[in-house]
Parts: C-alpha cells; structure tokens; sequence
C-alpha cells in the first residue's frame, strides 16, 4: 500500500526537488530520513507531484512511496530546518503523486517599490520601481483556457506537447508593493511560470503591451518572450487530485486586486 506525504521547504538552499549527483535536494534530505524512520536498509524512492527547480519554494508538495506511513515527528526529528513533512498518511491503492495529480498551483510574489526587502527578502523578487498592475490583470486575463506555451520554456525542451490547460490565473495586489501572482493548471512545462512571470514584468514595466502578450499564447518561438523570472519568488501552493482545484477556496480572496481603469479587450 502507497502513502502519501504532504511537504513544505524553503527552496534557497536546495539544487531543487530531484536528486543530483554532488548536489543537496529536497527528494535525498527526505529519502534519508523515510529509510532511517522506516528502517529500510535498501532505501526508499519517492515519486513526486511536481518537481521544483533550484531556489523554488514549496507550501503543499505532495509525494508518495510504497509503504506504510512514518511517524511526522520521527521524521521532522531527522530533517534540516528547511524542510518539514505536515501529514504522512495511507493513500489509497495504486495512488501515485505525479500520474494522479490533476492540476498544480503556483504563485509568484513580487515586490514592486523602490525600497528592497528586510524580512523573507529570499522568498519575493525585488525589482525595485512601481508596476502597472492594470497591465499584469489584462495579461492574467487571457490565460485561461487551453495554449500552446512553447513562447514560456527554454526552446531546448524536453517536452514533446507545448499546449497546456490553465484553469485560473490572476495577479493580486497586497499592501507595501507586494504583487502575487496566482496559476493552477492541468501541468506546467520548465520554467514556464517564471517565464510567464517575466515577460508580464516587462508589460507592466512598458517595454511591452497586453496585445503581444496574448500573441505568445499560440505557439510563438522563445525568443519572443520575455526574460526567466528568478526562481526565488516562486512557490508550489498545492497539488489537486481528482480534478479538485486547489485555487477554489482562495479564488474570492485573490481576486481582490484593484484595477484603476476597464479592461483592455
């Protein structure tokens, strides 16, 4: 019988979520600590929902492994402080995180004031001037729905389908500067939020408009967009399983950004 573990972690001192040679990642600090607390001399090997790069954070990563379930405590005991399990439970038979999972939420935070971060400065990108966040929301505005995203991954992807479904997609606009950008979709491709993130930086900023933004969406090269966000200011919000959405519960408290003119249609 499978479990199932419910994960957060700061991603800045991690190489990312999947094990590499010579690297410290999230996926070998937890294998370790599930072999010692499970007392298996051959290891254990997790299967996760949605594998994070470097320097991403995670709130409600989701992983499974074949098992019983570990005693949260025992495992905490033996983790480094950046890394913690919330719940381990039985799943149900056959569950697997990453083929179950039917969609992934992300939301990237921005600081938009000229005075940079004290506090959790290595979890929120800086980009030190003021945005136009009417310009962000006609962005959001245009992704739901199916795209072909080839214009938001490196053009030497490994992927072999570009289009993907965006269920929701939305900037709010917080107190001091603080600018989030909210996505859950079916899956993502690498790098595509920060990437997305990126090039609607550079609309908000003026260099571009909403209008070449929407032109990305059908397939246009990588070239055309804009720069990779940095991966600091990304965080894996939560995994949906059984086409339950993630954002559902928090879509009317995100929605409350404030728009100082009518859409652009």
């Amino acid at each position: 019988m499978p479990a199932r573990l419910l994960i957060e972690y700061d991603g800045a001192g991690f190489a990312g979520w999947a094990r590499q040679p010579g690297q410290r990642t999230v996926q070998e600090e937890l294998e370790r600590a599930l072999a010692v607390v499970l007392r298996r001399s051959g290891g254990v090997q997790l299967i996760v929902a949605g594998r994070t790069d470097a320097g991403v954070h995670a709130l409600g990563q989701v992983a499974s492994y074949e098992g019983e379930p570990a005693s949260v405590r025992s495992l905490n005991a033996l983790l480094p402080p950046d890394v913690a399990v919330l719940e381990c439970a039985q799943a149900p038979p056959g569950f697997d995180a990453r083929h179950d999972a039917s969609s992934r939420a992300y939301c990237y935070r921005v600081l938009a004031r000229p005075g940079r971060a004290a506090l959790g400065r290595s979890a929120i990108l800086h980009v030190g001037r003021r945005l136009d966040v009417d310009a962000l929301c006609d962005c959001a505005a245009g992704l739901a729905g199916v795209h072909d995203f080839t214009a938001f991954t490196p053009a030497d992807s490994y992927h072999v389908r570009f289009e993907r479904e965006v269920y929701t997609a939305l900037w709010r606009q917080l107190e001091g500067g603080v600018l989030e950008f909210w996505i859950e979709a079916d899956t993502f491709m690498r790098q595509m939020n920060r990437v997305l993130v990126g090039t609607m930086l550079e609309v908000a900023a003026g260099l571009s408009t909403a209008e070449r933004f929407q032109a990305l969406l059908s397939g246009a090269p990588r070239t055309q967009a804009g720069p990779t966000a940095p991966a600091h200011g990304l965080h894996l919000v939560g995994v949906g399983f059984a086409g339950e959405r993630v954002l559902g519960e928090r879509l009317p408290e995100c929605a409350t950004f404030t728009r100082t003119r009518p859409r652009r249609d």
